[in-house]
């Protein structure tokens, strides 16, 4: 009887994969930050669309729309983004580089820990959230919002429609300023 070979195994948690990222949705999630220009006019585009249909809206019930809404909101975002669906989407603000997949989850910039190589402390394979948003931000026409301080993440919101509560915002603004 021969002995079998002894390997050593590493521990791997349950679902988590090392080379998570080599797949095609973290490939698209790359592609997204190098085509943020284009992708900023989509956004701009379908946001006003939202906002002429708030009277659909209003009519129809935002909390009966929210359903559907969601998930295509998710569908879409999490193909082209890797979205986490926080409930307070920054995209437009940070290079269509979602903060919510830094793995220490930050708003609001890099972390102390970003490598000389600019990956990530925590995945050292993975480029840095911030970096790639830095990156997709300077592509955009409005680079600028990158700077914007965003608010902690309101976990009470997490799953529900970013799209939606952007529009009724705007639409409440239009109002409040006489455009309506």
């Amino acid at each position: 009887m021969s002995d079998p070979v002894h390997r050593p195994t590493a521990y791997v948690p349950a679902g988590v994969n090392p080379v998570r990222r080599l797949g095609a949705g973290y490939s698209v999630r790359l592609w997204s930050v190098r085509h943020a220009r284009q992708l900023e006019w989509v956004y701009t585009t379908f946001a006003e669309l939202l906002l002429r249909l708030h009277w659909l809206w209003t009519l129809i019930g935002y909390h009966r729309v929210e359903r559907p809404i969601v998930f295509v909101e998710k569908t879409v975002k999490g193909f082209l983004f890797d979205c986490r669906m926080c409930g307070q989407c920054v995209l437009s603000d940070t290079g269509m580089s979602c903060p919510m997949n830094c793995p220490k989850s930050l708003r609001n910039g890099p972390c102390g820990g970003v490598r000389a190589d600019g990956n990530c402390e925590v995945e050292p394979d993975m480029p840095c959230v911030w970096v790639q948003a830095w990156q997709g931000s300077q592509r955009m026409r409005k680079s600028s919002t990158i700077y914007a301080v965003q608010p902690p993440v309101d976990q009470s919101l997490q799953g529900s429609s970013a799209w939606l509560r952007v529009t009724a915002a705007r639409a409440g603004q239009h109002k409040a300023s006489g455009h309506d």
